[in-house]
């Protein structure tokens, strides 16, 4: 990680689960513990090959003004969004607060390739990717809404970092984790972190078990979701392996 300093981080083991599991489990398991809005709606993943999770390094911007941005040079120790393209670290997801609009780009390919170098996990912005088809060419897990040519000052004016923010309706904390895959992207509270991907890993091997059931043309009932006697029965099939 960077310099940044999150409340809650999460052991090698639970990162491994949480790229194994799906964003769906994911966000049945927040449901279960209450909490509701945590799939951020409308993002596409640059690569739906690529995993990701990371802690959540948040970026907000605020419309643009013509005295305020509105450069297409930037000055890369003063503009915010530069200084946090240098100061993520190497577990970090950059998340992006654009307000969801599509009226030009929020982040560009070149700054992603340095969030790579820098082994950021990865980047997530509610709003437009410029370069976009070149993102396909990086190791490196984005998710964006839209494609759009113009440079993002011409409407975004990045005004801080590691704030809570809104992406897509959903609120991020810096430090919240991060999952990506190729549905989309979940936000999980950190403190939470470990038991969700506990249960979420053990779901994914329940339903795994009953669709093997339901493609050998098993009816869903007793089968999705499992009732005792076939929860028994995938229990007996992983001791027995």
């Amino acid at each position: 990680m960077s310099d940044n300093e999150f409340p809650n981080t999460v052991n090698s083991k639970v990162k491994s689960k949480l790229k194994e599991v799906s964003t769906a489990t994911l966000t049945s398991q927040l449901l279960k513990r209450g909490f509701r809005n945590t799939f951020i709606p409308n993002l596409k993943p640059t690569r739906s090959d690529l995993q990701m999770v990371g802690y959540a390094y948040t970026l907000r911007y605020v419309p643009a003004r013509e005295d305020f941005g509105m450069e297409v040079n930037y000055d890369n120790d003063k503009d915010v969004q530069r200084i946090a393209v240098e100061s993520i670290g190497s577990e970090e997801v950059l998340v992006i607060d654009a307000r969801s609009s599509m009226e030009a780009a929020s982040f560009g390919h070149i700054l992603a390739t340095r969030l790579s170098m820098r082994n950021a996990a990865g980047l997530v912005t509610d709003g437009a990717l410029r370069d976009s088809p070149r993102f396909s060419e990086l190791e490196f897990p984005a998710y964006y809404q839209g494609a759009h040519a113009t440079t993002s000052s011409i409407i975004h004016y990045p005004v801080d970092t590691n704030i809570p923010i809104g992406c897509n309706g959903v609120l991020v904390m810096p430090g919240d984790i991060v999952v990506g895959d190729a549905e989309g992207v979940v936000i999980i509270p950190a403190s939470l972190a470990e038991e969700v991907a506990h249960d979420a890993y053990e779901q994914d091997l329940l339903e795994e078990f009953s669709l093997k059931k339901v493609k050998n043309g098993l009816s869903i009932k007793g089968v999705y979701p499992a009732n005792k006697e076939t929860f028994e029965e995938f229990q007996k099939s992983r001791k027995d392996k």
